[in-house]
């Protein structure tokens, strides 16, 4: 997994980044939180509304997760899939031993995808044009 400091100076896809592209964020502000899913080289966009109690580490998670549902019901044919988010926080807790209902949903999501696809998971600056 690549860390922020190796995105310091990078824009654009990552080199590294294989078949599909898809992008994930989560916010929080005063109205409520939300999360979006983007794969670029297929033209889908998803957001959600999580309302107003989620923490944005919940909303990250719940980012990715979205996302690997929405792989999972494309069954499109390409073999690579990369998902791309900027929390590192919520990646590493997608390796952790002990861990949430949601990030164990989100990770068996993603096992579920391995089986038939490789799946890169990947680090990238926020707010950075990546």
């Amino acid at each position: 997994m690549l860390t922020r400091e190796d995105w310091t100076k990078a824009t654009g896809t990552p080199p590294t980044v294989k078949g599909i592209a898809w992008y994930t964020d989560g916010s929080k502000m005063r109205e409520g939180t939300g999360v979006g899913a983007y794969g670029q080289s297929v033209g889908r966009r998803l957001s959600f509304s999580l309302g107003r109690h989620a923490t944005v580490f919940q909303t990250e998670i719940y980012a990715t997760l979205a996302c690997a549902h929405e792989v999972q019901s494309q069954n499109r044919p390409e073999r690579y899939d990369s998902i791309c988010s900027d929390s590192l926080a919520a990646l590493r807790a997608l390796k952790a031993v002990k861990m949430s209902p949601l990030v164990y949903q989100c990770q068996t999501a993603l096992n579920d995808i391995s089986i038939w696809k490789v799946v890169g998971i990947f680090c990238v600056r926020g707010h950075a044009a990546i």
